[in-house]
């Protein structure tokens, strides 16, 4: 069986074909423009592709440019002008076919006869879904993580996906959304991180007119407007300890109640959780509480950062520079020594990072190739205390939990109970500083330990945590 790529704009022409070739034991894929075909390869590498020269987007043979990805793929060129024969039998070294339009299907069927599969093992040889639009990469690491999204997708369970900031866990929870049978209805997403705790139990589960200040009129919460569809809640962890019990009340019942009202209503919503955190570590700090951990951890899936992928490294920027150009009209594309310069950075903020680079790389190259001059990587300076700075010691095998304990009330005493500049200096939200204050207060952290200071005695007098400090 031969997997074939059909890249023609003519969308009844190409699916024609492409059942045509499913008739003959074959699978095909088809696109539509050029963007398309890049990412349809990103997904699965064709055994040939059935090429047009004329494309929405250009031409058919500024695909051949990219030969990192067409390796050992067999191309047939289709053209309705004979005039530009003799362009393409230059193109004719053994890879690349011609045959003229309107195709015969039987001289197609001799070209794919004797074709070898090169099919990939573990990837369905179907039609690119809209769900993995986003998940390119021909890395071993990225197929298995679209397997294990086809699978899951197919299913309604709970997922948690880890990984670190920037990966793409919310590009993986998308791609769960639209490989299930709820694709049809709008997703949702909450940043879990983002909101006080007082604002993100009415985020999720609304709130009834007069609930609180400022309630002026009742309004729905994600978990009602999410019915039937999928609710991603972004970087679970971040989210309070008493919130975490009505979340895991919703996923065990399927009920909630507003803010402010009694009344008890159901929900169909299939929830996708993420973090960046270790979600193992995250329940020895109390981060997470164990039993939504076990609730959410029904499937897990993890990211991997783009340093444990880095042979996807130039069909991600490529495909950065193909949505740029189709957005700005102009393409531009990086040499090989841009790319070069890519591949010895080490990418902390993983996909994120790189796509900010190139779109600043794009716009600060002059002309059509993107030179390593026109690139400007970011290397975050080492945080080294400076001269005099009091220090913490930690003993080998001091958990995490009591090396963050140690360091914040140390930094705390620091800078003098002041919590703002705590926070700052530490590098974490006020919500972060006031939550770890507030467990090592209840859990007595302290109690009895002459080097550590009470939070409560180091608390600024004049500081108080309102809504715009927590967000």
């Amino acid at each position: 069986m031969v997997h074939a790529l059909i890249v023609e704009d003519d969308q009844e022409s190409a699916q024609t074909l492409a059942s045509l070739l499913a008739c003959e034991g074959h699978s095909a894929a088809t696109a539509g423009s050029l963007y398309d075909a890049r990412r349809q390869i990103a997904f699965q590498r064709p055994d040939v592709v059935v090429l047009d020269l004329r494309l929405p987007d250009g031409s058919g043979l500024d695909l051949l440019t990219w030969r990192e990805m067409l390796e050992d793929t067999r191309v047939v060129l289709l053209t309705a002008y004979a005039s530009i024969e003799s362009s393409i039998a230059a193109l004719r070294n053994g890879v690349v076919d011609y045959l003229k339009k309107p195709l015969r299907f039987d001289q197609l069927r001799e070209l794919l006869a004797d074709m070898p599969s090169n099919a990939r093992p573990g990837v369905e040889p179907a039609q690119l879904p809209r769900a993995f639009a986003q998940l390119l990469g021909s890395s071993a690491a990225i197929g298995r993580l679209r397997t294990a999204v086809s699978r899951v997708g197919r299913h309604n369970v709970t997922v948690l996906v880890q990984g670190d900031t920037g990966a793409g866990k919310e590009v993986v929870a998308r791609a769960i959304h639209e490989s299930s049978r709820r694709a049809g209805l709008p997703f949702y997403a909450v940043n879990c991180g983002a909101l006080s705790p007082q604002l993100i139990e009415s985020e999720l589960f609304g709130h009834e007119r007069g609930a609180y200040t400022g309630a002026n009129e009742r309004r729905a919460g994600l978990f009602e407007q999410a019915h039937g569809s999928t609710l991603l809640l972004d970087e679970v962890t971040e989210m309070p300890l008493a919130s975490q019990v009505k979340l895991l009340r919703v996923l065990e019942t399927g009920t909630f109640s507003p803010v402010g009202s009694v009344e008890t209503l159901t929900t169909d919503v299939r929830v996708i959780a993420t973090t960046n955190r270790n979600p193992e570590e995250a329940v020895a700090q109390g981060h997470l509480r164990e039993d939504l951990y076990y609730r959410l951890q029904v499937f897990p899936l993890h990211v991997p950062s783009l340093s444990q992928r880095m042979e996807d490294l130039p069909l991600l920027a490529n495909a950065v520079l193909a949505d740029l150009a189709l957005r700005e009209g102009h393409r531009k594309h990086y040499s090989d020594a841009a790319l070069h310069k890519l591949a010895q950075h080490p990418w902390p903020g993983n996909v994120r990072e790189l796509r900010n680079v190139t779109s600043r790389a794009y716009l600060m190259a002059p002309g059509e190739v993107i030179e390593p001059d026109d690139i400007e990587l970011q290397v975050l300076p080492s945080r080294a205390p400076p001269a005099g700075m009091p220090q913490v010691r930690l003993d080998v095998g001091t958990s995490v939990s009591e090396a963050h304990r140690l360091v914040t009330l140390a930094t705390l005493q620091h800078c003098g109970g002041h919590r703002l500049k705590t926070a700052r200096m530490l590098n974490i939200s006020m919500k972060t500083l006031y939550t770890r204050l507030l467990e090592y207060q209840q859990h007595q952290a302290v109690a009895g330990d002459p080097d550590s200071a009470d939070p409560n005695d180091l608390a600024d007098p004049d500081a108080s945590p309102t809504d715009h400090e927590l967000e």
